[in-house]
């Protein structure tokens, strides 16, 4: 099996293959992004409580998707360490098995979340608008095949340097759902149940060029033939050891979301949640540049491991650094000065209004999150590519589920800031455990030199 140009560039040119395999991310990402914001607009003319039920929803349906993101992830960098090293073999069954994964995972999963979703929702806050949750969770959560499945594709994908395949599906889910948010919530008058359905069937719809390219055409470098899947328990084992921290990772800010959501309406009511769950939609747009970064530094670095090669593990890291800083700090800055006219898009709707000055409050405040969030995310990244994830998910935890919380907490509640101090708290959070992320990185490469020279 012959290197392709797409290998080649993974394997010795980490700069030139970030650039190729960033854009593109990126772009799908923002697409995704507008997409939630436009769901958000268009829920939003339904008034303030759909909002909010869309927020406590979301949270839950985000577990998702980090979950299948996370063991996309393990598939990612087991695929690219396979790349590096040149076992091709292995990196083909590894493909194969990647995929049984992830249809088991998505059955199991939905099963679950399903008979205890409406549990969850009255625990997180939900009683006053439970009605209106479940008529849109138990859609979308029904629906999550259609993001388990084509995350693992997209994740093999990528692995090879297949960004194209990779990213177009996730632009042609967001574009699809834009058309059909108004169709189903106005025009055939299903209100939130419409957003649902447009929302499963646009990434249903999405998936079907992937299945096409993997199963029908088979023209990558590596082919993905279930027929010829045998059960190997240690494949599994690796692609859980980085898929299961990183999916451990998303559940954790998903849960640290849920309890903002709490804490939000104890202190303020459901009109905090949907302040917060609008700003949140801005806020993804500053960190989608950042995951298609980072998911870029995870593949080459994967494949730097793979290889054994320091220097362009570091390359990859510190050139993915440099580019997330830049692009959050000028977003950062947008969102501080536009603060006022972006708060608009939410708040139209008569008895939405209510929410414009909270926006405003929670754009400014919120916009800082990004700043450093890169030295953390790309830390991470570099962990999971080596096949580390433990380490990366220790740093969440530490970042997300203790420094995020606790400065919550202390803003919130002792400094007796109420929603203000949640969003100060979790801007501090960030910026420690991220500081505290890319210091150890550094060291723990430094200390490890001797496996890059044996």
């Amino acid at each position: 099996m012959q290197k392709t140009e797409d290998i080649d560039l993974i394997v010795n040119h980490p700069k030139k293959a970030i650039n190729k395999l960033a854009l593109p991310i990126i772009i799908s990402n923002l697409f995704i992004v507008l997409n939630n914001i436009i769901d958000g607009i268009w829920v939003a003319g339904l008034g303030s409580d759909p909002l909010a039920a869309v927020g406590f929803v979301t949270p839950l349906f985000l577990a998702f998707v980090g979950f299948a993101n996370g063991l996309g992830a393990g598939a990612n960098s087991l695929i690219a360490r396979y790349i590096g090293a040149e076992d091709y073999k292995n990196a083909g069954n590894s493909a194969i098995h990647s995929m049984m994964l992830s249809i088991i995972v998505s059955i199991v999963a939905t099963i679950v979340m399903l008979i205890f979703l409406k549990h969850i929702l009255l625990s997180m806050g939900a009683g006053e608008i439970i009605s209106q949750t479940l008529d849109y969770g138990y859609i979308v959560i029904g629906g999550v095949f259609s993001v388990f499945i084509p995350a693992m594709m997209a994740a093999i994908f990528r692995s090879q340097g297949e960004v194209k395949r990779a990213s177009y599906p996730l632009m042609l889910t967001a574009i699809i759902n834009m058309i059909l948010d108004p169709i189903f919530i106005y025009v055939f008058g299903w209100g939130l149940q419409g957003a649902a359905f447009a929302t499963v069937l646009a990434a249903t719809l999405a998936m079907l060029p992937m299945i096409y390219w993997m199963f029908v055409k088979r023209d990558s470098f590596l082919e993905v033939k279930m027929s010829e899947y045998k059960t190997d328990f240690k494949i599994y084992k690796d692609i859980l050891v980085v898929g299961i921290p990183a999916s451990l990772e998303q559940f954790i800010i998903s849960f640290v979301s849920i309890l903002m959501n709490y804490w939000l309406t104890i202190l303020s009511g459901t009109i905090a949640v949907a302040a917060y769950t609008a700003t949140w939609r801005l806020i993804s747009v500053g960190i989608s540049p950042l995951i298609g970064i980072g998911v870029a530094a995870l593949t080459v670095g994967g494949a730097a491991y793979g290889a054994k090669n320091l220097k362009n593990l570091k390359t990859s890291m510190n050139y993915a650094i440099k580019l997330g800083l830049i692009s959050s700090i000028v977003i950062c800055a947008v969102f501080f000065i536009f603060a006022d006219p972006l708060s608009v898009i939410f708040s139209y709707s008569e008895n939405g209004a209510i929410l414009h000055a909270r926006l405003i409050e929670a754009i400014r405040i919120l916009c800082f999150f990004l700043v450093l969030m890169p030295l953390g995310a790309i830390s991470g990244n570099i962990f999971q590519a080596m096949g580390k994830g433990g380490i990366s998910l220790v740093f969440t935890i530490l970042r997300a589920f203790i420094l995020e919380i606790i400065f919550a907490w202390l803003f919130a509640f002792i400094f007796n800031l109420a929603d203000i101090g949640v969003y100060i708290g979790l801007v501090c959070g960030m910026a420690l455990g991220s500081v505290c992320g890319y210091i150890y990185i550094n060291y723990y490469l430094k200390k490890h030199e001797s496996y890059f020279n044996s």
